[in-house]
């Protein structure tokens, strides 16, 4: 038993797998702040561009 316990103390791999875990958190977190200040800055732009397709008429002009 002592053998089991010094050895799992010994071991660094579960140090490494927290390090993966906190630096695969920190990309997951800037990937969502990324695509977030995306879409608030596209908002705006594809609202105008609904407009400007809402009045405008297709075909040639009617005399």
């Amino acid at each position: 038993m002592k053998t089991l316990l010094r050895n799992f103390l010994k071991s660094e791999s579960g140090a490494i797998t927290v390090d993966w875990v906190v630096l695969t958190a920190a990309i997951i977190g800037l990937g969502l702040a990324a695509v977030a200040s995306v879409h608030n800055s596209t908002n705006g732009l594809s609202e105008r561009v609904g407009n400007a397709v809402a009045i405008s008429t297709l075909g040639p002009p009617s005399e």
